[in-house]
């Protein structure tokens, strides 16, 4: 693709991705590292852990984003009962004809909310991380595969940790991000509390579709990333595995550094950021903004990093901090 035409997408793009933001923005009231972390996601067509304390909008966001895309959405309450077939579905018998025939469950839409996913014994867990991985399910003797865009929002409650079942390290490292939400602003939990007290819930309309969805998706893989940058992006991710060769005095920290699917992921994410920057390029500075989210659920911390509570964004700093910038 030449260079002209490469920054005319950009530019189309930008504006796909503002007329998108515009109308969550109608909706949620801050969270705005989120919402970009979110279309980030969805351009990179990835999924999203997410760690927050309940209220935070969360269950909001994805629908509002379901709503401005014209996407299908489900929301999943994770309990410690739940089965496999409550996700993917089961096979019924349809006494009118006695066969059986499927019944597909709520993992089949474009945006799917699993609430508080530690709540959910390993079975369950494994069957929707199954679905995330393959994108299709099986059903009976049959194969469906799943709604395309597909893309979940998988929360976990950072507080309450009594009767979870917590997810393995290899399951985990299928999300393409882990983000950490925190509390609103003063000044955004008060517009918060004015517009419910008014009932003044705008309505969200249509600001792109699938195609558009697609164009951006397209874009991603066609963004620039210079060799140094890719480079860049590799020594960042060794460095989780040996430290010490990159001279990171973390080394007594780490117990597993990050899978490869840490520089595939960390090389997508950038791109997409870059996108929605305006680029058609990526600097090193979308590597650093991305790194933690990419990093922080994939490094596996010592038993030395527990007792000192360092966490995983700490050992990514140093990493960042150490690795010479292209």
């Amino acid at each position: 693709m030449d260079l002209e035409a490469l920054k005319a997408d950009v530019h189309r793009a930008s504006d796909i991705v503002a007329g998108i933001k515009n109308q969550v923005r109608r909706v949620i009231v801050g969270q705005d590292y989120l919402v970009g972390r979110m279309m980030i996601a969805l351009m990179a067509d990835g999924h999203c852990l997410v760690e927050g304390v309940p209220g935070l909008a969360k269950t909001t966001a994805v629908n509002v984003f379901s709503k401005a895309l014209d996407l299908s959405f489900r929301r999943m309450q994770f309990t410690p009962d739940l089965l496999p077939a409550d996700i993917v579905g089961t096979m019924v018998y349809d006494p009118s004809n006695q066969s059986f025939r499927p019944h597909k469950g709520p993992v089949f839409a474009n945006l799917i909310l699993a609430d508080e996913i530690n709540r959910a014994p390993a079975k369950v867990q494994s069957a929707l991380l199954e679905a995330m991985q393959e994108r299709q399910v099986t059903i009976g003797d049959s194969t469906y595969p799943l709604d395309c865009p597909f893309l979940v929002l998988a929360t976990q409650n950072p507080i309450e940790q009594e009767g979870t079942y917590p997810l393995p390290e290899a399951q985990v490292d299928r999300f393409m991000m882990k983000l950490l939400i925190s509390y609103p602003t003063r000044d955004e939990e008060m517009k918060i509390m004015d517009m419910v007290a008014d009932r003044a819930m705008p309505q969200v309309d249509k600001a792109a579709g699938k195609e558009e969805l697609g164009f951006l998706r397209t874009l991603v893989g066609n963004v620039y990333v210079d060799e140094k940058v890719k480079g860049y992006i590799l020594d960042i991710v060794r460095a989780t595995r040996e430290p010490s060769e990159y001279k990171v005095e973390a080394g007594h920290l780490i117990e597993y550094g990050a899978s490869p699917r840490a520089s595939i992921y960390l090389n997508l994410t950038s791109r997409a950021h870059a996108v929605i920057s305006g680029r058609a390029y990526v600097t090193p500075q979308d590597v650093k903004a991305l790194a933690p989210d990419v990093l922080r659920h994939r490094i596996v911390l010592s038993y030395e990093a527990e007792a000192e509570e360092t966490p995983a964004d700490e050992v990514v700093k140093r990493i960042l901090d150490r690795i010479e910038v292209p």
